[in-house]
């Protein structure tokens, strides 16, 4: 029986391994943690990019002075595309909208979106957005520009599926409003 106890009692004392050990219950975790950062810098890398592509679209719609077409703004939608450089479906809805006095309300001028990849808004369904747009002078009009686009994760570490949405409203520049072809704009 001592010789059973003395053995226990040299197991017990050994420390050769531990590290073995440790390395073999800590591996795991550090690379979860890892991976997880990857995935969470990631999504916030893409949820950057997605806000300052869509506020560059905005932007150089914004500054137009001649009418626009459907051509332009498939080419507006091509750069979002480029500079959101994602292989995920990149939806956009560009619409004119001006604030009447008399109704009290926000009124759709124009609404369109490329590839009919979102459906355009009407007056009615503007009023859904109401809260996000700003306060306006009676005749002001503001360029609306949404951008929806879908996010996949590289490995699942907690986030699902995503799909990135942006709702920038800006003022046109250097003209009363933006024109679209086929629109009246006087």
């Amino acid at each position: 029986m001592k010789l059973l106890i003395n053995a226990l009692r040299r197991f017990g004392r050994e420390d050769r391994g531990n590290l073995m050990v440790e390395a073999v219950l800590i591996l795991p975790f550090m690379l979860w943690a890892y991976v997880g950062l990857f995935v969470y810098w990631d999504a916030f890398r893409s949820i950057n990019t997605v806000q300052k592509a869509t506020y560059v679209v905005s932007d150089m719609i914004s500054r137009e002075q001649r009418t626009i077409n459907s051509a332009y703004l498939t080419g507006m939608d091509t750069i979002m595309e480029r500079l959101v450089d994602r292989d995920q479906n990149v939806s956009m809805r560009v619409t004119s909208v001006y604030f009447d006095e008399a109704d009290d309300r926000n009124e759709v001028h124009w609404s369109r979106s490329p590839h009919n990849a979102m459906t355009p808004l009407t007056t009615s369904t503007l009023q859904d957005y109401e809260e996000r747009i700003p306060e306006m002078a009676d005749g002001d009009y503001v360029v609306i520009v949404e951008v929806a686009v879908e996010y996949t994760p590289a490995f699942n570490v907690g986030i699902s599926d995503l799909n990135l949405t942006q709702f920038i409203v800006t003022r046109p520049r250097f003209v009363p409003r933006i024109c679209m072809e086929g629109v009246a704009c006087s």
